[in-house]
C-alpha cells in the first residue's frame, strides 16, 4: 500500500508511538525498538485501513522516529526502493 498524500509526520509519529505504553509524547525517545515498530505498523494501517507492504529494507530504516519519517516520505512520494 502507498502511504495517501497525508502521510504522518514527525509530530504524528510521535503521538502514536506514545500511545504505546500510555506515554506523553515528550517522553518518547528518537530509537523505535522492535515491538514499538509493530506498534507503529499497525497503528498506521488502522489508520489507513490497509496493510503495509514494507520491505526488510524499509522496516530496517524505521528503527529511528527520523528514519520512519523518511520511509513513510518516501512511500507517500512513490520513490520506495522497490
Amino acid at each position: 500500500m502507498a502511504v495517501a498524500p497525508d502521510a504522518p509526520g514527525r509530530d504524528e509519529i510521535l503521538a502514536m508511538l506514545a500511545t504505546y505504553g500510555d506515554r506523553r509524547v515528550e517522553d518518547v525517545a528518537e530509537g523505535i525498538d522492535s515491538l514499538e515498530l509493530a506498534w507503529l505498523v499497525h497503528q498506521l494501517e488502522q489508520h489507513y485501513g490497509a496493510a503495509l507492504d514494507l520491505s526488510d529494507e524499509e522496516l530496517a530504516r524505521m528503527t529511528t522516529v527520523s528514519g520512519a519519517v523518511e520511509v513513510l516520505a518516501g512511500l507517500r512520494a512513490g520513490t520506495s526502493p522497490r
